[in-house]
């Protein structure tokens, strides 16, 4: 073990250490650091959500193209041997009941959708149901242990009792 008094310098622990109060202050310096991120990111994740809120309450002009692209996960999907694909992702503020019927599974959970989701809904009553694809809907994340976000999801499989 080499001996500091050997190297020039004293074996005083000032040098060697901080204080208790200095390491306190340290910390408290990356404790409000660390506090001022997470405030950023938060701020910022809820601008985004805001955001999404504002977009999605409104109908939405849907076009050959987003059809397409659609088609085309729904086609992925079953080529890699799924039955169901989530087709939609939305906060559960889109709903008139801030998701309850759809976490209890009600039968009439459609009636409390409005906006995109709405419109998804209603795009799948009137030509995706005919054609024999089921939709059904889920709470999808639980933030701090509360209904966060909706998810639609299209299904193909065979009933069970067929």
């Amino acid at each position: 073990m080499t001996n500091l008094k050997n190297q020039g310098e004293p074996a005083s622990t000032d040098s060697l250490f901080m204080t208790a109060e200095e390491l306190r202050a340290y910390a408290d310096k990356i404790d409000t650091a660390r506090a001022s991120t997470a405030y950023r990111d938060m701020r910022s994740a809820e601008d985004a959500r805001k955001e999404l809120m504002d977009k999605m309450s409104k109908p939405v002009t849907v076009t050959e193209q987003m059809r397409a692209n659609v088609l085309s996960r729904i086609k992925k999907a079953a080529a890699e041997g799924q039955t169901e694909l989530k087709v939609l992702q939305f906060p559960v503020e889109l709903c008139t009941d801030l998701g309850r019927a759809i976490n209890n599974n009600e039968p009439d959970w459609p009636d409390t959708l409005t906006g995109v989701p709405r419109q998804a809904y209603e795009a799948w009553r009137d030509r995706l149901k005919p054609a024999g694809y089921r939709l059904s809907a889920l709470i999808v994340e639980w933030p701090h242990g509360m209904p966060g976000d909706v998810g639609l999801f299209l299904g193909w499989s065979k009933p069970k009792d067929a």
